[in-house]
């Protein structure tokens, strides 16, 4: 969305770069895609709800542009009418919960415009959430942090603990009474990166019918990328512009285009790095607890015969090489997300 609101890119239309549209959406046979509306921790209060309205008012214009090739979906069941209709049903998703504002009527009012998942915070620490690349702050979740998990609970909205620190996560655990996801999270057993996930924590996850994404991002696969993204997200997390308003999107604009997302660079991880983190979780936690996660569009860039979402084939076709079988690869390609998203939001 970030491509749509600041770039006026038409999603619909094959683009000559970045890794997503919703043509390479359907080439590569994604049928329900999470779109996370994003908003850099540098927005505050009202100026970080202000720009999620952006960001969502960027994606009805999308929703409204192509009615034949995309719907919005808000349950398990809108999913499956959208799929069999031969369209991409779009699930909205929040990163990061500092665009509610610390406000529980904002998360609510999200809810009500069709979100249906919230990251409890992103690259930094919120003013209730510790983050997993910031120094901690509120040891975890604050109460207020565990309200939220409540709250989301109650309106039926998915707990996302991607980007949390260790602590936040457990927090997260004690307070929920349904599954939560790790939206784009891998294994820090083979990456030791600060945003994975220990073997406890997909052990924990498990316990409580989580799912974990796995992220395709060099860093998340391949401790040899891991510390040059730790740069990345160092760099983008210290800027903390005192700016308002058009002044402030401007900035995020010149940001945007000099990180220069369209154009991601060779990754040193590959497709057999992702199966083996796939492998991983499902040694440690299950076949039912781990999905994918790619956070492309989202990612500096691509695994080597991963580079977009039309080549997502070719993962179906290792898992099977891999021994997996065809009710397997279904769960790890999206079944086990349906099932929280049943469990959570309701059919």
């Amino acid at each position: 969305m970030q491509r749509v609101l600041i770039e006026h890119a038409d999603i619909g239309k094959r683009l000559p770069d970045g890794q997503s549209d919703l043509v390479r959406l359907q080439e590569g046979g994604m049928h329900a895609p999470f779109f996370a509306l994003w908003v850099p921790m540098y927005y505050k209060g009202s100026e970080a709800v202000r720009r999620a309205l952006d960001m969502r008012d960027a994606m009805q214009g999308v929703l409204d542009r192509y009615p034949d090739r995309i719907e919005l979906a808000t349950s398990a069941s809108d999913i499956e009418r959208i799929v069999r209709a031969h369209k991409i049903a779009a699930v909205l998703t929040l990163e990061g919960g500092h665009m509610i504002a610390d406000d529980l009527a904002v998360l609510r009012m999200y809810h009500r415009m069709g979100i249906r998942s919230m990251t409890l915070t992103h690259f930094r620490n919120n003013n209730w959430a510790d983050s997993s690349t910031d120094k901690p702050k509120h040891n975890g979740l604050t109460d207020f942090g565990k309200d939220v998990v409540r709250e989301m609970n109650r309106i039926g909205m998915i707990v996302d603990i991607s980007h949390v620190s260790d602590k936040a996560f457990y927090d997260a655990l004690a307070a929920t009474t349904k599954p939560v996801i790790a939206s784009h999270s891998s294994c820090r057993a083979i990456s030791e990166f600060p945003r994975n996930m220990t073997d406890d924590m997909f052990r924990a996850l498990a316990n409580n019918g989580g799912v974990v994404g796995i992220n395709f991002g060099g860093g998340f696969l391949n401790q040899k990328e891991a510390d040059n993204d730790m740069r990345n997200i160092n760099a983008i997390g210290s800027a903390e512009p005192n700016l308002t308003g058009k002044a402030l999107d401007d900035y995020h604009a010149a940001m945007h285009m000099k990180n220069d997302w369209a154009h991601p660079r060779k990754s040193m991880a590959s497709l057999d790095d992702v199966v083996a983190h796939i492998d991983h979780v499902v040694k440690i936690a299950g076949i039912d607890h781990v999905g994918i996660g790619s956070d492309f569009d989202g990612i500096s860039d691509s695994p080597q015969g991963l580079e977009d979402e039309s080549k997502m084939p070719a993962l179906t076709a290792t898992l099977l090489k891999r021994g997996y079988s065809e009710p397997e690869i279904k769960k790890i390609m999206g079944g086990n997300f349906l099932r929280v998203m049943r469990e959570v939001v309701g059919k």
